[in-house]
């Protein structure tokens, strides 16, 4: 699997659990939602400060985002 995709799949999960709408994360993260979505979708290519918003809007290790 494109780690894009695993860390989109992770992504997704991980807002799903806490009940986070895309909207509600992407704000939380201060980046549009649809960048949001593209990288849920495995199409965007976040950089690791984006990634690092994101897990402390989610309040989880980025190392989550990477997991099989």
């Amino acid at each position: 699997m494109d780690v894009r995709a695993r860390v989109g799949r992770n992504l997704q999960r991980l807002r799903r659990d806490r009940e986070l709408t895309q909207e509600e994360l992407a704000h939380k993260a201060e980046i549009h939602q649809t960048y949001l979505s593209g990288v849920e979708v495995g199409k965007r290519n976040p950089s690791i400060l984006v990634l690092d918003r994101i897990v402390k809007a989610l309040g989880v290790d980025i190392s989550q985002l990477f997991e099989r």
